[in-house]
């Protein structure tokens, strides 16, 4: 008995940018790292939901800023109503830049790959 199997699959391009300096400083982890403290509005639940140690996200943070050159986080610290953090007005604006460039190259990729590719995959 003889089966075939066929099993179609979708090839895609899969992009990744990194931004740099002198030294890596902005990137896809970085900006999930952001996204997250958004989303959370504090870098420890931001990092507990990465599966991420604080000091480490710390540590992404101050690079990132040291190497960028302006805060990416304001950290308010505990009190009545608990401290937090939040994005800096720079952060925003780089998150945002950074998700637009990300989107218009994997539109751009997407059709390029299909001329490129369609008739090999």
């Amino acid at each position: 008995m003889c089966y075939t199997f066929f099993m179609e699959k979708k090839f895609r391009p899969v992009l990744t940018v990194r931004i740099f300096g002198g030294d890596k400083c902005f990137g896809p982890g970085v900006a999930e790292l952001l996204r997250r403290v958004e989303q959370e509005k504090s870098l420890r639940a931001a990092a507990i939901s990465m599966a991420m140690a604080y000091s480490k996200a710390w540590t992404v943070i101050r690079n990132s800023e040291a190497e960028l050159g302006f805060k990416l986080l304001i950290s308010t610290t505990g009190g009545k109503n608990g401290g937090g953090a939040s994005l800096s007005p720079e952060a925003k604006r780089l998150l945002a830049a950074y998700d637009g460039y990300c989107a218009k190259l994997r539109s751009y990729a997407a059709e390029e790959f299909e001329r490129s590719f369609s008739e090999i995959l």
